[in-house]
């Protein structure tokens, strides 16, 4: 048999399943990338347009910004979310010399964490709905010795790798979530409100 151009053999060994060049990924998704503790009270300033230039720099697309808090959308080969958050921590320690632990939620996981809400009332009154998000599981035997009483009338319900936390006269000065954050201790947590929520949802179609 003679020898095939090079081009139709590189098309033929690329339409093989198990194939791959060094670098790519799977097919394209959708992803939201939630920051910690950027822009807040003067620490950490990551500025939202920077912060989209290093996200294309890691070859992500279509990047979208939302508030100042540090919640972006973006498209990339599918990968586990662990790994794109590692290297946007990487990226960010790189371009402004500071750690900001982050996390990335495919756009499905984003929806069910809106699909699994216990507390309906927050269609209406988003602002006394947070979402605390983490890196794993949370710990339910440590959830479970928080003293929900101790902040009646604010409570919580666990979601999947989420934390659903409403307050019913507004968030205001309640410790809830701090006690939360204590007891999820050794895992990245970072909090959005409701309308944050369902605005990323809406932009991770």
């Amino acid at each position: 048999m003679g020898r095939l151009p090079a081009g139709v053999l590189t098309r033929q060994v690329l339409s093989h399943p198990a194939a791959r060049l060094p670098g790519m990924t799977g097919r394209p998704e959708r992803y939201a990338a939630l920051l910690r503790g950027i822009n807040v009270g003067g620490n950490k300033k990551v500025p939202m347009a920077e912060l989209r230039e290093v996200m294309a720099g890691l070859g992500w697309e279509d990047v979208r910004t939302y508030v100042n808090s540090g919640n972006a959308v973006f498209t990339a080969g599918r990968r586990d979310t662990g790994e794109l958050a590692a290297e946007l921590e990487a990226a960010i320690a790189g371009r402004f010399g500071f750690t900001v632990p982050c996390l990335v939620r495919t756009a499905g996981e984003l929806r069910a964490v809106v699909g699994a809400c216990p507390y309906p009332a927050a269609g209406t009154d988003p602002a006394r709905l947070l979402v605390l998000f983490l890196g794993r599981e949370p710990d339910r035997g440590r959830l479970a010795a928080v003293d929900a009483a101790a902040y009646a009338p604010d409570e919580f319900r666990v979601g999947e790798r989420e934390l659903y936390c409403w307050f019913p006269d507004g968030m205001g000065r309640s410790r809830l979530p701090g006690a939360l954050e204590t007891a999820c201790r050794g895992t990245t947590v970072t909090g959005r409100n409701w309308r944050t929520v369902t605005r990323l949802v809406e932009m991770v179609p």
